[in-house]
């Protein structure tokens, strides 16, 4: 190696990246940042705890030390502030179940070279499968990652004192941007959109949350389902646009306008990428993810979504950061 060739270390992480998979995976299998949470500090604790082998709950901790959610202290192991926040079982903001599905989708990605050579799926494109087990357990798994942005939107559309309110739901999923939304305001209804399969997980969250009584679901796929005219003062888009194409993000978009009364607003939540493609590296490396599942799908960038908006006839478009997605309001 000469003086200014740079070493190797960064490019043998990222080739060995999916070793943060498993190890966080398996980690959160065993609930091991629970067990950290609530007090277990060495590796034969933790062992006892999750009722593993001491060398296997050692070797995960190395692992979680080296990609920074577990931290050493006077010899005893503790979360970091975002294991803590995120990887715990049961609260309202836990990822542990996306990181144990995410495990589950780590031999997908040997297809990848020939997804790239062929612009798309080589298999069936599971975003487009009303019926694929695919669903179930993904909206079940990333409920708790639309909570922080579920509240900002709350905060941004100043939900708690807008008085009575209905609201839209399109492909709503778990429907956890309805409960934050029903929780802030008491006032409020929301209708959601979807296959049958996913509005019964929605309506089970709903209740658990308390506020199922005020929110209404429609079984159907909302390219074809009538979404009503001015009928909506909010309606939600989230996660949805990045598995469509450019045309059918704006025929949506433009049947969402019709549905909202005047002055309504339209919530896009998504993985939203800079206009040069320069980041953020969420959404740019998201895009991988789409090219394997679906067939016109994309992280878009900032003006794909102003230039979709202004056609379907909004008039004003502001773009909020909720890391690793972006709130896009449209009015």
């Amino acid at each position: 190696m000469t003086d200014n060739q740079p070493a190797p270390d960064g490019v043998l992480r990222l080739i060995n990246g999916y070793w943060a998979t498993g190890v966080i995976g398996a980690a959160a299998g065993h609930s091991l940042f629970t067990h950290l949470e609530n007090g277990a500090g060495t590796a034969t604790e933790l062992a006892d705890r999750a009722g593993i082998a001491e060398r296997g709950a050692q070797t995960l901790l190395d692992g979680l030390v080296s990609v920074g959610l577990v931290e050493v202290h006077g010899g005893r192991y503790r979360n970091t502030p975002e294991a803590s926040a995120y990887l715990v079982d049961g609260t309202p903001t836990s990822l542990s179940g996306f990181a144990k599905l995410k495990l589950k989708h780590m031999s997908g990605l040997t297809a990848l070279p020939e997804v790239v050579r062929a612009g798309g799926p080589v298999h069936d494109a599971v975003t487009e499968v009303a019926d694929n087990p695919h669903w179930e357990e993904l909206v079940t798994a990333l409920a708790a990652q639309s909570v922080p942005t579920a509240t900002m939107a709350a905060e941004v559309l100043e939900v708690a004192s807008a008085g009575p309110l209905s609201v839209l739901d399109v492909g709503g999923g778990s429907g956890v941007y309805s409960s934050v939304l029903l929780e802030a305001n008491p006032a409020a209804r929301s209708t959601q959109i979807d296959w049958e399969r996913i509005n019964g997980i929605a309506r089970r969250l709903l209740a658990e949350r308390g506020v199922a009584d005020r929110f209404t679901t429609v079984a159907g796929d909302f390219h074809t389902t009538d979404f009503g005219t001015g009928e909506y003062d909010i309606a939600l888009y989230s996660h949805i646009a990045h598995q469509e194409g450019p045309e059918d993000n704006v025929e949506v978009f433009a049947r969402l306008r019709g549905a909202l009364k005047p002055g309504g607003a339209l919530v896009v939540c998504d993985y939203v990428v800079d206009d040069d493609r320069s980041g953020p590296a969420f959404p740019l490396m998201f895009a991988a993810e789409m090219l394997v599942k679906s067939n016109r799908g994309g992280t878009w960038r900032r003006s794909d979504y102003r230039d979709w908006l202004l056609k379907a006839g909004f008039r004003d478009v502001s773009f909020h950061a909720a890391p690793p997605a972006t709130l896009v309001i449209a009015r």
